[in-house]
């Protein structure tokens, strides 16, 4: 319930970060943590979506007005056709006329995460348009019931978790649903050094993960000691995160490689020749290792690149697909309120 005799704003918009997993992608999907637990390593990053949602006049004759790749303009929630919007406007209400919009600095469906960050960040502004302050908890809880629960998309919980906590973090998916979160702090500025040292390669393909995930999930328990794997590159991940070796950055982007290699046996479907040929271009330049994010067949390669050949890297693929991100410490949040 809205707080007694406050003032409410008449528009929101919020900023909410993408994620790159670094390990353990895949622990996350129910069909395996409610068996064996799951566990990911995954940083949030410099790229964001942003959700604005204000009080639209009635004089335009709508309920809902939706700008996103498209336009909506509807009169019931139920003719809503953005499925993740129509959820999170139908769980947490506001009274319409409302108008809600929404960009992004990356294309959609690039394995990093943007529909539930799109998630997060609209039932973020919903509850602020209401002032209400929820915890980051509740926040993803509430992507995860939209986006899993309500859509029944075959996806894990991971996206949601990372959206709204932001930082580097060590999250664990337990049996009974519970989900720990320990965030992780790394000594001598490490985490600015491992974004100094990798780059995104864009593989021009735009996918939908739903029928790679899909295929996991069928094949899941015929692919248990593939699972188990990433778990232990999960946990030799956080130690050496924690207690970097002298190599690090070359350890680390062996260990990338080992859990791509694990994770590509997992579903044929998530990587393809051509993705293939990618990587190996990368590594034939001195590249560590390094993984494609996100569920695979398409998306942002991530590699492990010393910065000294960078420049190599963007003069073979060009600035249209090679691009450098950062460490984004916060989660969704606020970007402005209009009263």
């Amino acid at each position: 319930m809205s707080p007694p005799h406050k003032r409410l704003p008449k528009a929101v918009s919020t900023i909410t970060p993408q994620r790159i997993s670094f390990v353990g992608g895949g622990t996350d999907l129910p069909t395996f943590y409610k068996e064996h637990d799951g566990e990911v390593i995954s940083a949030a990053i410099d790229k964001y979506i942003y959700v604005t949602v204000k009080r639209h006049s009635p004089l335009f004759q709508e309920a809902y007005r939706l700008s996103y790749s498209k336009t909506e303009h509807v009169q019931s929630l139920e003719d809503i056709e953005n499925g993740v919007a129509r959820e999170c406007l139908k769980l947490v209400r506001v009274e319409p006329p409302l108008y809600v919009s929404t960009a992004a600095d990356l294309p959609a469906s690039s394995g990093l995460g943007s529909s539930s960050s799109f998630a997060v960040g609209l039932l973020l502004a919903l509850h602020l348009l209401k002032g209400e302050r929820v915890s980051p908890g509740q926040l993803a809880e509430e992507a995860c019931e939209v986006e899993i629960n309500l859509l029944a998309n075959p996806i894990g919980k991971q996206d949601q978790y990372a959206a709204a906590f932001g930082g580097l973090n060590h999250i664990t998916f337990k049996k009974n649903g519970r989900v720990e979160i320990d965030h992780l702090v790394l000594q001598d500025n490490l985490i600015d050094t491992i974004f100094e040292n990798s780059l995104l390669i864009w593989s021009g393909i735009q996918r939908d993960a739903s029928s790679i995930l899909s295929k996991q999930n069928k094949h899941l328990q015929s692919k248990l000691a593939g699972y188990k794997s990433l778990i232990e590159g999960n946990r030799e991940c956080k130690t050496i995160l924690l207690h970097p070796p002298d190599d690090f950055l070359n350890q680390f982007g062996e260990l990338l490689e080992k859990t791509w290699q694990t994770k590509k046996r997992l579903e044929e479907s998530i990587s393809s020749p051509e993705i293939d040929e990618i990587h190996s271009q990368i590594k034939s330049l001195g590249g560590y290792g390094g993984k494609l994010s996100g569920a695979g067949g398409g998306g942002f390669f991530y590699e492990i690149v010393p910065k000294a050949i960078h420049p190599a890297v963007l003069n073979l693929y060009g600035p249209s697909k090679v691009l450098k991100v950062a460490y984004e410490p916060l989660g969704s949040r606020l970007l402005s309120e209009l009263f």
